[in-house]
């Protein structure tokens, strides 16, 4: 059975945001509590310190879902406009509100300190306005509401007192706006890595048809293209959930090994989980990446368990002092080929004492490459008991993105190795 999904607009209030001075963290934290609580975010918007925006906003919100969510904009000075502004919008005077005044006399009394008469502004909120307390700053946020139902939830912009606030005082509002409860909004997120876009896309087109009312959305890194699976409240968490399973093991089927986990999944760790348990350990050889490898490993937690150590050998002398790579070689095919990385590998291997070694060279631009040798040719090699395993790529874009995108690659590599040679 459908049924209607409640919808919300956030407005994001204040110059900084729109300058650019200050990246805005409140949307997608309130676009997650409120997908949370089964509410969709139909829009999001930015607004900078001026009323007449602000009250234009704000009613074009309430036009098209009748729910609206504002931060910023309720400090204590000439440029907090959001006070007076929503006022405007439900025809509502500011009053002071005893209760926030004494609040806020506390909260500086707390610091030791007398409240400087610029702040009583904070506490003048829109006749007949449901006060959100703020007992971890001195703004307080409030809800507005007029005879239609349309309601208007206001909290401050800071983005600490915004989600305690927003949990302790808002979302008991927003739940008795919906007292019979709304079925859930579900996300599941696939992650790929090693495959284009467009070719997923080729993959899996016939897929998104098969499992509605889920949705696919792509959502394209430098490190790879995640595949977020969205139930948008039409369906209730046990079938939801049943669902996500049913599409998430189609989508496996028809990508095969470019999907390495869900979620939050890092390939870091999804590589460390994989060592771990085939009681191995790992050293690295790092040129263009310098030393990026290493640190994605070590940033996870027990890692010391199967990663022994890593050399960064930028130069063609550390090449050779520290891993053995022979002169002759790097004479005859340069330090970023099939050749070099093969004897780096070899070289960390034996140097580091570890069971696995990865290699990486080439050329991160923007400048040394090559009409034989572009700007973005990485070659990578993997060295084990066994031998050595090398692959050779070629990676668009910036210096750093060309050196994510090498570091991913080499997990990678190192994943799909392990994984192949963990078969039967």
């Amino acid at each position: 059975m459908s049924q209607r999904v409640p919808a919300v607009e956030l407005l994001s209030i204040g110059d900084e945001l729109l300058l650019g001075d200050i990246v805005d963290t409140n949307a997608p934290w309130l676009s997650r509590r409120l997908g949370e609580l089964g509410v969709r975010v139909a829009r999001r918007a930015t607004v900078g310190d001026d009323e007449e925006d602000i009250v234009r906003a704000v009613r074009e919100a309430l036009d098209r879902t009748g729910a609206v969510v504002c931060t910023g904009g309720l400090g204590p000075t000439s440029d907090d406009l959001t006070r007076p502004a929503v006022a405007r919008v439900f025809g509502r005077r500011l009053r002071l509100d005893e209760d926030a005044l004494a609040r806020i006399r506390a909260r500086f009394a707390e610091l030791g300190r007398e409240m400087p008469e610029r702040n009583r502004v904070q506490a003048e909120l829109p006749e007949g306005a449901t006060v959100f307390p703020n007992d971890w700053g001195t703004a307080p946020g409030f809800a507005l509401e007029d005879d239609a139902g349309r309601f208007v939830v206001v909290l401050p912009g800071v983005p600490l007192e915004m989600e305690r606030i927003f949990d302790a005082y808002a979302l008991p509002f927003l739940r008795r706006r919906w007292p019979e409860g709304a079925r859930p909004l579900v996300h599941r997120v696939l992650r790929t890595t090693g495959i284009a876009e467009a070719v997923v896309a080729d993959r899996i087109a016939d897929i998104a048809e098969s499992i509605r009312p889920l949705t696919i959305a792509y959502l394209p890194r430098v490190t790879g293209v995640d595949l977020r699976l969205t139930s948008w409240g039409a369906l209730d968490a046990a079938d939801a959930a049943r669902r996500l399973d049913e599409a998430e093991a189609m989508l496996r089927e028809r990508l095969g090994g470019y999907v390495y986990g869900t979620d939050d999944d890092d390939l870091a760790a999804v590589v460390g989980d994989a060592l771990r348990r085939r009681g191995l350990t790992l050293a690295l050889a790092e040129s263009c990446t310098g030393g990026l490898i290493a640190k994605r490993i070590t940033d996870i937690p027990g890692s010391s368990s199967y990663f022994f150590g890593g050399l960064v050998t930028y130069s063609n002398e550390s090449k050779q002092a520290l891993l053995g790579v022979r002169e002759a070689t790097l004479v005859a095919y340069g330090a970023v080929s099939e050749q070099t990385a093969r004897e780096m590998a070899v070289g960390a291997r034996r140097a580091i004492g570890a069971d696995v070694a990865v290699s990486v060279t080439g050329i991160a631009g923007p400048g040394g490459g090559s009409p034989e040798k572009p700007v973005g040719t990485v070659w990578i090699g993997i060295a084990t008991a066994d031998g050595v395993e090398t692959r050779h790529y070629r990676f668009l874009g910036e210096r750093d993105e060309i050196r994510e995108r090498t570091a991913q690659a080499a997990l990678a590599l190192l994943w799909r190795h392990l994984e192949r040679e963990a078969r039967p």
